[in-house]
């Protein structure tokens, strides 16, 4: 019997090692990583219609015709609390001018579950859309009615599954309260541990039903010596007419000032777009006041991926946006929803809108 020769053996050794270090290879190019991908996301026409159904549903009050496109434009996020970014995923994106590979713990604190991000991005989604009535309606001179919100219900807190975002809030501890400083003064008044009877009207199949709940305050675990109940509260803005947002399944505050905008080109006269491709981003104040957002750099890409020729963006982002707009796309960089409606009625005129200085001729 022929005894094998150790560098045969040493060859077997050599194949199997590296063969088993290629399979290692492959499963960890496979595996989620660390990192949030950013990409650009869909767009939504909010003076159109999306599977027969408007955007924005108006009724019990006069409405206009309106064409063209005011599109709100989002970030398609990968990774990070609501799921898996794998190694290949996150390289393929280094080289994708329009993406973004951030650390995980630079967006999300590693506590937070894919649930609990789902259920803060819808709440500031339905918040923004109160904003936006609040700022189309000032801007308008329209009256509108105003009510004291939780606006969202922070998990495992002492509100969780007690108080539900949109409850109106009457009173607390029989103390008649329609400002936000006036519930959290009353919870911090008082020691952690401390029950609160939270007089709302709730709205439950349709009906507005008002009931009492209690709600024992704690520690705050991110001010130790602070009582919290674990709510935000804000004011919702609604007028005597209805007006419905019908998108679903989109998050975040960012639409706001397209939102706005929409509103704006319904309820008055002549035609804002006038048939032209515009998008655009950026958080509402009821005064009228244009925020920040996350994504510009995406959201510049999406909106002239789909045809957009002028963008409607923060003025806060300017420096940001220095650099990556996209060839035949005009932006104007706006700080209040009269600025964003002056911007738009002055490009459709065929004037040029305010810039940025960077992006300016």
């Amino acid at each position: 019997m022929t005894k094998p020769h150790p560098r045969d053996s040493r060859s077997r050794v050599l194949v199997i090692s590296a063969t088993s270090l290629l399979v290692l290879l492959a499963v960890a190019f496979f595996l989620p990583v660390p990192f949030v991908k950013m990409a650009p996301g869909p767009t939504f026409n909010v003076i159109g219609s999306i599977d027969d159904q408007q955007v924005i549903a108006i009724e019990g009050t006069k409405t206009y015709p309106t064409t063209g496109n005011l599109d709100m434009t989002t970030v398609l996020e990968s990774g990070g609390p609501r799921g898996g970014l794998t190694f290949v995923d996150a390289i393929a994106s280094w080289f994708i001018a329009s993406d973004a590979v951030l650390p995980r713990e630079l967006i999300y604190p590693d506590d937070v579950s894919g649930d609990e991000v789902k259920r803060r991005q819808a709440t500031m989604f339905s918040t923004s859309e109160s904003d936006a009535i609040g700022a189309a309606l000032n801007y308008l001179k329209i009256p509108v009615k105003t009510e004291l919100v939780v606006t969202s219900v922070y998990g495992d807190s002492p509100s969780d599954g007690i108080l539900e975002a949109t409850d109106n809030i009457l009173s607390v501890n029989g103390t008649a309260v329609d400002q936000p400083k006036q519930v959290s003064d009353a919870v911090r008044a008082e020691p952690a541990g401390t029950a609160f009877e939270f007089e709302v009207k709730r709205n439950v199949d349709g009906a507005d039903t008002t009931k009492t709940v209690t709600v024992t305050s704690a520690d705050n675990p991110d001010a130790p010596g602070t009582p919290y109940i674990g709510v935000g509260v804000g004011m919702f803005y609604a007028p005597d007419f209805s007006i419905d947002f019908t998108l679903k399944d989109v998050g975040g505050p960012s639409a706001g000032l397209m939102f706005s905008m929409g509103l704006v080109d319904k309820l008055t006269p002549g035609d804002l777009a006038k048939g032209r491709y515009i998008a655009g981003t950026g958080t509402i104040q009821p005064d009228g006041t244009v925020g920040a957002i996350g994504g510009i750099r995406q959201k510049l890409a999406g909106a002239r991926n789909k045809g957009a020729e002028l963008f409607l963006m923060p003025a806060v982002h300017c420096a940001e946006a220095s650099g990556h707009v996209p060839d035949g796309l005009t932006v104007a960089a706006v700080s209040t929803l009269a600025e964003a409606v002056t911007a738009v009625e002055t490009w459709t005129a065929g004037g040029t809108p305010a810039a940025c200085p960077a992006l300016a001729g």
